[in-house]
């Protein structure tokens, strides 16, 4: 059974928006000088006029002649009239709660800004609309040869016509403005979000298509755009689902992909979570499972890269598309990297700071071949002619170990040398390429590092008080959220606690030591950093049940190589705090957030 969806599902209906519509005459000049000479407007609800404000402002400032002779007010008509003190205010009271419009909004708005930066009273940034901007968008060439406000009433055709006078400006944008509403009326524009974000880019099929967001829930939560044999088009999360597929069918959705996506969407399936962050993870898993055709990003993380050290006699560093086991005795892993150019680059920082064998051979304990180029430079030992034994070579196999896990100060400090070289040479294209090794190299090591601090951890539990009071609980085991609820306020949480943890999903240790992805574990991450999560539980890991990073983590040197072409982490835009080990909080949700302040040397 079909039912048409009303207007309050689609947002604010446009019979129930007061417009107040605005036109200033001014000296000219900036809008900083706030030469305002005249203020007019119409307020209008539904179609009709509901009142109407007009008066004269002295500028405290002469009106150029040239201004005067087009809107014919002089300074003599001035003497006597309110200044901006007394008119500013009063027009912004009449104004109050309603959506400011404007022909060239952008000029009329600037002065009202400037008025009030003159006179010291705050700015609230009304909601605006421009009708210029949205006679653009409704009008062709063949219509009108300009949008100015005296072309658009001649060809509407209204009983007011413009005369640069602020109030009747005022009445002629009105006829003006009713005029183009009908006209995106007919193409099925009938609330205010819709007017706000109307575009010509977008079609009628697409609006029609609308219907779609009918039903869907207002929390957060994934949605799935699906075609009409149940194919995933593409995955999304947000914390209101209705609003943000709503948004789709709307000029707000400017990516071109997306219109041939929504041509295509025969139904959206939502699924609702209890938290922002069991939403990002669900998408990511949905994303990698279903391989929706519109995304672009998460839909391949086996495809992602890792460096790591060989087990052989005489390790070497090796990009491969899986890490190693979590197993103790597994040789080390930095990554993942999101191109194997990324990986190569940190392959050459960390080789330029300990030379490690560049050769592919599996080399035996006792290896008797020829030198090559790089060993007669001094840029390698040389292990395949025997000028260093197992044992000797053990010491830099163990040094490379620690760079990759626990310290990357020799990695940075080697790099640097070399650009401050290069760039005392003047050679500064070259410096920057050693600047983006060594930024490849320091990111590497640092996701590899956060990811293990919470990967070998059996159980992880954290909580986070809501804006309403009530509390948000993850559980993290391995790395991979395993459970997630939200407790109403006033409630005790403990109890729900116990139940999440009973209820929650298994997880063992996988690669790396994780459970999931790395992009999973570092949306895990990401959300631990936030302001107010509490450390309810820990257990396991490899500090003793302590969430902690290594004394002098990768993340310590990010500040300090961050190149400008950085990309944010794939979790989020932040991170937890770096350097420094995170004692466990007492059992309970009364522990202190995750904070700089609560972090002690590891």
């Amino acid at each position: 059974m079909y039912r048409t969806a009303t207007f309050d599902e689609l947002g604010t209906p446009l019979r129930d928006v007061t417009f107040v519509v605005v036109d200033l005459e001014t000296t000219g000049g900036s809008p900083s000088d706030a030469g305002i000479t005249e203020i007019g407007a119409v307020k209008v609800r539904a179609g009709e006029v509901v009142g109407e404000f007009q008066t004269l402002v002295n500028p405290d400032q002469s009106v150029p002649p040239f201004v005067a002779a087009l809107t014919g007010i002089t300074d003599l008509m001035l003497v006597g009239a309110p200044g901006l003190a007394t008119a500013v205010p009063a027009f912004l009271d009449f104004a109050a709660g309603a959506v400011l419009v404007a022909h060239n909004a952008g000029y009329d708005v600037g002065f009202l800004k400037g008025a009030c930066a003159r006179l010291g009273l705050p700015w609230t940034p009304p909601t605006v609309l421009d009708t210029v901007r949205l006679a653009r968008q409704v009008l062709v060439r063949d219509e009108v040869r300009d949008c100015r406000l005296a072309t658009l009433a001649a060809h509407f055709r209204t009983t007011t016509q413009p005369s640069h006078r602020a109030l009747a400006d005022a009445r002629a944008t009105v006829e003006v403005l009713h005029a183009l509403l009908e006209r995106v009326g007919d193409v099925g524009v009938h609330s205010l979000e819709e007017l706000l974000t109307f575009s010509s880019r977008v079609t009628t099929a697409q609006r029609r298509k609308r219907v779609l967001a009918e039903g869907l829930p207002e929390g957060p939560g994934v949605y799935v755009f699906e075609d009409d044999r149940g194919r995933a088009l593409y995955v999304g999360t947000s914390r209101s689902i209705r609003r943000r597929v709503r948004s789709y069918f709307t000029a707000s959705e400017q990516r071109s992909r997306m219109a041939e996506m929504v041509a295509l969407a025969h139904r959206v399936v939502p699924i609702e979570c209890a938290t922002a962050l069991e939403a990002r993870v669900r998408e990511l898993r949905l994303i990698a499972e279903r391989q929706p055709r519109y995304n672009r990003r998460s839909r391949r993380p086996d495809r992602q890269t890792w460096v790591k050290l060989t087990s052989e006699p005489f390790p070497r560093l090796s990009l491969v598309r899986n890490p190693p086991t979590s197993d103790a005795s597994a040789p080390a892993a930095i990554g993942p990297f999101r191109s194997r150019q990324q990986a190569q680059a940190a392959v050459d920082a960390l080789l330029h700071a300990i030379p490690l064998r560049t050769c592919t051979p599996r080399l035996s304990a006792r290896p008797r071949g020829s030198a090559c180029i790089l060993a007669e430079l001094g840029r390698c030992p040389a292990p395949c002619t025997g000028a260093i034994g197992v044992s000797d070579y053990a010491e830099l196999v163990a040094a490379a170990e620690a760079a990759m896990t626990a310290d990357a100060r020799p990695v940075t400090r080697a790099a640097e040398q070399i650009m401050a070289t290069l760039a005392g040479q003047h050679r500064f294209e070259d410096a920057g390429t050693w600047r983006d090794r060594l930024a490849a190299f320091v990111r590497g090591a640092d996701r590899a590092q956060r990811i293990a601090s919470v990967a070998g951890m059996a159980e992880l539990v954290a909580a986070r008080p809501t804006p309403a009071n009530g509390w948000e609980i993850h559980v993290v085991r391995h790395g991979r959220l395993a459970g997630a609820a939200t407790v109403a306020p006033g409630l005790d949480p403990r109890p729900a606690v116990v139940a999440l943890r009973a209820t929650a999903e298994q997880a063992a240790s996988g690669l790396q030591g994780a459970a999931a992805a790395a992009e999973e574990t570092e949306a895990v991450l990401a959300w631990l950093a936030e302001p107010g999560v509490r450390l309810v539980r820990l257990e396991g890991g490899r500090y003793d049940g302590a969430l902690a990073w290594p004394r002098y983590a990768a993340g310590r040197e990010l500040d300090r190589v961050r190149a400008p072409q950085a990309v944010p982490y794939a979790g989020g835009s932040g991170a937890p705090s770096r350097g420094g080990r995170l004692r466990e909080r007492p059992a309970g949700l009364g522990g202190g957030p995750l904070s700089a302040s609560r972090i002690a040397a590891s």
